[in-house]
């Protein structure tokens, strides 16, 4: 007879940690909520290495980098990665992806470690390949990837997307092999809610879809020996579509939104520990 623990399926655990993710932030919620008002009364931006009083990373105003195109923004990404591999901080974290990333108030981010931001808006999982290489010279201790949006938006296939991911997955494999790299899923969108200015392009793509892609996104990672952290739970309602009170216009974050993926990274973080520990 077969060991039970043994066939546990995955999918199985990953819903579990995301029901108990979902209850500790909502709970996370109402106690900061109070806290949160006045802080995200003005916008903020992505988290660059340049520390405080504390070694903690901080959050510096935009100002004129809101003018910058594409490639001025890569140029800047490539020097905060240029700080972070020569001052070597420890416990080293890298959150790379599109606008979702890079709007990640560093705030809100898991303490006890430093944060280097590598998000780009309208980021596409072929130009994220393009400009892994732009924090091959640090050494973080983990690294978060959520990409695939805007590929979606832009009528990207499937296949495309996955393809690029797994090309994504082995590029840090063979840079980062001490480093815990961590694919994160596709977030849902708000459907008919969302007021998104480009609301048309996002009612073409069923959150089924999504799904189903997230699900092909696991396999690989299983595959691949990546870590896989479903968010999708998280963030959808019954119906499937982002919940609204998470989202400022059905594609994007707000204050409560981030606070519930802070959470999940929260506790990832905290299990992954704990299982390093056991061992």
């Amino acid at each position: 007879m077969s060991n039970p623990a043994k066939t546990f399926p995955i999918w199985a655990f990953f819903s579990l940690l995301t029901n108990i993710v979902l209850m500790l932030a909502i709970a996370l919620l109402i106690y900061r909520q109070q806290g949160l008002t006045a802080f995200f009364a003005t916008e903020t931006s992505p988290a660059q290495l340049k520390p405080d009083s504390q070694g903690q990373a901080v959050t510096p105003e935009l100002g004129s980098r809101h003018k910058l195109n594409y490639q001025q923004w890569v140029d800047v990404l490539r020097q905060e990665a240029k700080v972070a591999a020569q001052k070597r901080p420890q416990h080293l974290t890298i959150l790379v992806g599109d606008s979702l990333s890079l709007w990640f108030p560093a705030e809100l981010l898991p303490q006890n470690r430093t944060w280097l931001n590598q998000g780009l808006s309208g980021e596409t999982s072929t130009g994220l390949l393009k400009r892994l290489e732009l924090f091959d010279s640090t050494q973080p201790e983990t690294i978060f990837v959520m990409i695939g949006i805007n590929d979606l938006i832009r009528g990207v296939s499937d296949e495309t997307i996955l393809k690029n991911q797994r090309q994504i997955m082995r590029y840090l494999k063979k840079v980062h092999p001490q480093t815990q790299i961590v694919v994160q899923s596709i977030l849902p969108h708000g459907g008919e809610d969302a007021t998104w200015e480009g609301r048309e392009k996002l009612l073409e793509i069923s959150n089924s879809r999504i799904r189903r892609l997230n699900q092909k996104l696991q396999a690989i990672a299983q595959k691949e020996g990546v870590k896989y952290l479903d968010l999708y739970p998280l963030f959808a309602h019954k119906q499937g579509l982002l919940r609204p009170k998470l989202s400022t216009d059905g594609l994007h974050l707000n204050s409560q939104g981030y606070l519930v993926w802070s959470s999940a990274l929260q506790l990832y973080s905290q299990m992954q520990l704990q299982a390093q520990r056991v061992r």
